[in-house]
């Protein structure tokens, strides 16, 4: 079990290090996984723990037109939003989209599975979400080291 972990492990670093997002400095990965949300915003954690396949790929993120990133199996990405209802989805051949219903000073949970080309988005409780991405992911970086946009 613990070499099929190291290998699991092993691989994921390979794969981030492919990858056109930046994966986070291990101080902003332990930060965002302390879920602490700003006053007058909220904190959406889009999570992929499905592991490396010949059918999983990469996927690109958009949160209401904005690019967020592209996503690896066992990565995630924390954006800040305001409340409201926002529109998270892929692109491309990518039909993939989920509609959200975002509260003021809450985490929410999103994971995503790729296969294929196709994204399938699931909102999980926040009870869930903390528990899988704790387990399973590495922050991605989404913007410059210090910057944190705010979507509207």
């Amino acid at each position: 079990m613990k070499r099929a972990a190291a290998i699991a492990l092993a691989l994921l670093a390979a794969l981030a290090g492919c990858a056109s997002t930046p994966q986070a400095s291990p101080e902003r990965d332990a930060e965002a996984k302390r879920f602490i949300t700003q006053p007058g915003t909220a904190a959406l954690y889009v999570y992929r723990n499905d592991f490396p396949s010949a059918i999983s790929a990469d996927s690109v993120l958009y949160v209401n037109n904005r690019l967020i990133g592209a996503t690896l199996p066992g990565t995630f990405f924390r954006v800040e939003l305001r409340p409201g209802t926002h529109v998270l989805y892929g692109i491309g051949n990518d039909q993939g989209r989920l509609k959200l219903e975002i509260r003021s000073t809450e985490p929410h949970f999103v994971a995503l599975n790729v296969v294929g080309d196709q994204s399938y988005f699931r909102q999980v409780s926040a009870e869930a979400g903390k528990r899988e991405l704790l387990r399973c992911c590495v922050l991605l970086e989404n913007w410059a080291p210090g910057q944190r946009p705010l979507f509207r």
